[in-house]
């Protein structure tokens, strides 16, 4: 299990963007002169006592010479969502808590044996990488373990705890450092003399249930580092999509288009890791004065060969954006999912007179929405589900840039999406 936690988030993502701000104290939320609270503190500011919650008024007098902003939560979500899809190329097994936080179930298996301390370091790469911040990543078996373990060693740090270790690790801890213990139950458990996660494990039943009520099993197995609840994601999911937004806007139909590409096969490596393809994508662009627009186009044969679906992003492009108009964010969504088994029982109606599908190999590789290729293969062909699957395994060993086509936006970690090559 692994519970991913970005540093400072707010604060991160105000001094990527503004680049004078970096290794200064920044504080996100309030106002110095008004009555507020802080949102989040940069760690410039953290090593002056400021930490989110406090009072404006407060956190002015700590760090008098701290840069203050109102943030962007609109930009903030913008840039967790980039987080979430990396998070989501490793494991179709991923719980999101918060706009900064998510849980990931990495257990090896016999198909992907992996080690789990691999693809935390894999991820911490990624996301330092393509978006510009850092987060730090708990490893153990369960989440209260390894929710725990991410707030050790921040920022940018990994802390593993190995099976069989959970309860001395847990153990020395203090009560409020697990999930549950608040500031009111925290003041209760003291006057019992309960300091510490051992004191809580070892805790009279009659004790617990005084605080927690019917949750006091709950919180001593928390403790003990016996809970095992799952990772939660949806069984029934509805779409799989990816979005980037651009610190420069895009204004040429091409870098847009290419950007849309790029997001498809984000997209579509998705689908091929989830065993999913799908009969529907949606286009989705947010224009240089915020507007958003979006187009869909359901598809004759459902796939996950993402090199299939460039001319349907070519088609709908136009009907989303006209020249002249800037666009600060592309998406690109799979809609209408089911199985591959599920695909490959469906009948496919066969175009009879295809006059505008392209060669598999010519310049319009993937074809018209309607093509032949069928979903048997879901790569157009055997070969291009070996190159998809040659693609996929190149990028889960080497991030994102480990390769690319000729068509695709090269990644920047200095922007908040990807700058055109």
């Amino acid at each position: 299990m692994l519970l991913v936690d970005l540093d400072a988030f707010f604060a991160s993502v105000e001094q990527r963007d503004h680049p004078g701000w970096r290794g200064r104290p920044v504080i996100v939320g309030g106002d110095p002169d008004k009555r507020g609270v802080v949102s989040t503190a940069s760690y410039e500011a953290r090593a002056f006592g400021v930490h989110s919650a406090m009072a404006s008024s407060v956190a002015r007098e700590l760090c008098p010479d701290a840069i203050w902003t109102r943030g962007d939560h609109g930009h903030y979500e913008e840039v967790s969502a980039q987080i979430m899809a990396i998070l989501a190329d490793q494991t179709p097994f991923m719980q999101q808590v918060s706009i900064d936080e998510a849980f990931l179930d990495v257990t090896p298996t016999r198909a992907n044996p992996e080690h789990p301390v691999q693809v935390a370091a894999r991820i911490q790469q990624r996301v330092r990488d393509e978006v510009g911040v850092t987060c730090s990543v708990g490893v153990g078996s369960t989440k209260t373990v390894a929710k725990v373990a991410s707030d050790v060693n921040k920022p940018f740090g990994v802390t593993v705890v190995y099976p069989g270790h959970e309860r001395e690790f847990l153990a020395p801890l203090p009560i409020r450092k697990m999930s549950g213990v608040g500031a009111a139950s925290e003041a209760r458990l003291r006057k019992f003399g309960i300091a510490t996660l051992a004191d809580l494990a070892a805790a009279d039943e009659s004790v617990l249930r005084s605080v927690f009520g019917k949750n006091a099993g709950l919180m001593r197995q928390r403790a003990l580092g016996g809970e095992a609840s799952p990772v939660c994601s949806d069984d029934d999911v509805k779409s799989v999509s990816h979005e980037t937004s651009f610190a420069v806007d895009l204004r040429e139909r091409d870098q847009i288009l290419r950007a849309a590409q790029t997001m498809a096969g984000k997209v579509g490596r998705r689908l091929r890791a989830q065993g999913l393809c799908c009969g529907t994508v949606v286009l989705k662009l947010r224009h240089g004065d915020r507007t958003l627009h979006s187009a869909q186009q359901a598809l004759d044969a459902p796939t996950n060969d993402d090199l299939a679906l460039r001319a349907v992003l070519d088609r709908l492009l136009n009907q989303v954006w006209q020249p002249g108009r800037s666009v600060r964010l592309v998406g690109v969504a799979a809609t209408r999912l089911r199985t591959v088994d599920e695909a490959a029982a469906e009948p496919v109606q066969q175009a009879l007179f295809d006059l505008d599908a392209p060669d598999a190999g010519g310049e319009g590789e993937g074809g018209h929405a309607g093509s032949s290729a069928g979903p048997r293969a879901l790569a157009s062909d055997r070969k291009r589900a070996q190159l998809l699957s040659a693609a996929d395994a190149v990028r889960d060993r080497f991030g994102d840039d480990g390769l690319r086509f000729g068509f695709e936006l090269r990644s920047s970690g200095n922007s908040t999406g990807t700058q055109p090559m």
